[in-house]
This record gives structure tokens, sequence and C-alpha cells, in this order.
């Protein structure tokens, strides 16, 4: 009878063996979805409070009030239903907080010239530590590329600033 060796496969592994990174499933922490869940005391009241932290961040990305248990004393445990609920919301509120910040970083505003040409001006804020500044750039109703210069990052757009840059010729704005 022939003896075969049988060679692991990278990413398997033997059903009884513990990943190294075994999530946490627990009453006051949870973890899955790249979210880690962590009932903390809440320091302005009485009761409870959960943490919502995205793995790899130092912050949590949402803290809000957390149910008593029956007893009045300690915090309701963490459970899957409710896991996934708290991921949901924390993931809606780091989509909105995406959305606004791109929001603040990038305007765009339209202006028909005197010739009647549509152009489209926009406003892209790099938000560097040191050096912050604004891209200007103006594109016309076919896509493209007319001008674009380096500004100020407080350069305040509007419809009357970008027909001035326009009408200037696109020169760099005064100030700028």
């Amino acid at each position: 009878m022939e003896q075969q060796e049988h060679e692991e496969q990278p990413g398997q592994h033997d059903e009884h063996e513990e990943p190294e990174d075994a999530l946490i499933q627990e009453a006051r922490v949870w973890q899955g979805q790249g979210w880690t869940a962590r009932v903390i005391k809440n320091d302005d009241d009485e009761g409870w409070a959960v943490a919502m932290i995205k793995d790899g961040e130092p912050e949590p990305a949402l803290v809000g009030p957390w149910t008593m248990g029956r007893d009045k004393k300690n915090p309701k445990p963490l459970d899957i239903s409710a896991f996934h609920t708290l991921v949901k919301t924390a993931n809606e509120v780091i989509r909105r907080h995406e959305q606004q910040l791109h929001a603040r970083l990038h305007k765009a505003v339209r202006v028909t010239t005197e010739e009647g040409a549509a152009i489209t001006v926009k406003l892209v804020i790099t938000p560097d530590e040191d050096d912050p500044f604004a891209t200007l750039t103006a594109v016309d109703e076919y896509g493209e590329e007319l001008a674009s210069v380096r500004t100020r990052p407080d350069f305040r757009l509007s419809v009357t600033s970008a027909t001035d840059w326009i009408e200037g010729g696109y020169r760099k704005p005064s100030g700028a």
C-alpha cells in the first residue's frame, strides 16, 4: 500500500483550528465586517454608550447611547442583530461625512458668456496640512478644459467671480 503525503495548501486549515485573528463576539465587545462595537460607560449620565470603531482607525466613527439591561444597572449585551444595525448606522455616518467633505472641497458654477458659450468653472480644494491650495478650472460644454490655475484655498467661487475670471482672460485671480 502506497502512502501519500498530504501537503497543506495556502488558505487551508484544520476545521477545528482557530484563525490567528479570531473575532471577539461577547456581551460588551463585538467584532465583524471591519468594525468593533464596544459598550462603554456613558460619561454624561449613569447609562451606557456604544462606540463603533472601524478597523485600523484610532477613533470611533460613532458613539451613541446604549440600552440598559433588565437589571437596570448593567448594559444590554451586544448580539448579532444589534451589531448589524450598528454597522449599518456607522457606515451611513461615514458616508454622509464623506459626502459633506466632498461638497466642501469641490464646487462648480455654470456661466453663459456674452457670446452664448456655456462654461463650467470648478474649484477643487486640496487641504494639504503644509500647503493648502485650490485649483480653478474652466471647462466648455463639450468637456474640453479651457484653463486651469492654482489659487488660494479660501477663494470664493460664485457666478460673479467665475465670470470675472473668464472675462479677465483666465488670469490667476488677484491675491491668489
